[in-house]
């Protein structure tokens, strides 16, 4: 991932071009499965490239040219349905053997985490389970962490995200995220390095935080 600060805008332009490492393309896909509206533009970015230079004469890129080509690009694109309540996603299905049940979880208090098999040793990919009304300690991050929602919702104090959204965090974010309401919270998370504890009792906790 980048070091500077991303927008998810980034990530689906990047993704579009095939520049995405595999941890980071599946947190994009897994978006675009959860998130209809989105895929719209991201197959409108998939198709910019190739749709500038065959119907644009460069003479008429001008001011709203843009814009008219999306407009046109719209009304051909067929949205998928997103997966049934309580499935997974396709693009997390391949990495998911089985049930969720039978992943390998480590639970700490009120948050479950189950590593993810994919042979990359840059990123940290994980499904992470918040209990309902339950939070992470509070932290800050040493590089990126992408979290995508797959069912319920969290806030971080900083934004509410629902199924589909994916909140972007790094260095300058300091956060706690917390399940809304009463129902769990499942989401994937990608990150490049560790996170540092910064909340209380953090200077003790932070020599044994693994990434």
């Amino acid at each position: 991932m980048m070091s500077e600060r991303i927008t998810v805008d980034d990530l689906l332009l990047a993704h579009a071009a095939g520049r995405l490492p595999e941890p980071v393309g599946l947190v994009v896909a897994t978006h675009l499965a959860l998130a209809p509206a989105q895929r719209r533009v991201f197959r409108e970015y998939e198709a910019l490239g190739g749709a500038l230079l065959e119907d644009l004469p460069p003479a008429e890129l001008g001011e709203g040219a843009l814009e008219r080509l999306l407009d046109q690009l719209d009304d051909s694109i067929e949205l998928a349905e997103p997966p049934p309540d309580g499935e997974l996603p396709a693009p997390l299905r391949a990495y998911v053997k089985g049930s969720l049940a039978d992943l390998p979880w480590r639970h700490f208090g009120g948050v479950s985490e189950a590593r993810l098999p994919l042979d990359d040793s840059t990123y940290r990919t994980s499904l992470i389970r918040l209990k309902a009304g339950r939070a992470v300690p509070r932290h800050t991050h040493g590089g990126q962490e992408l979290t995508v929602v797959l069912d319920g919702a969290f806030h971080d104090g900083i934004g509410a995200y629902t199924v589909g959204d994916i909140a972007i965090a790094d260095p300058h974010v300091d956060h706690q995220p917390q399940a809304l309401g009463d129902e769990d919270c499942l989401c994937l998370a990608v990150t490049d390095a560790p996170l540092r504890l910064t909340g209380r009792f953090s200077r003790f906790l932070n020599p044994f935080l693994r990434f």
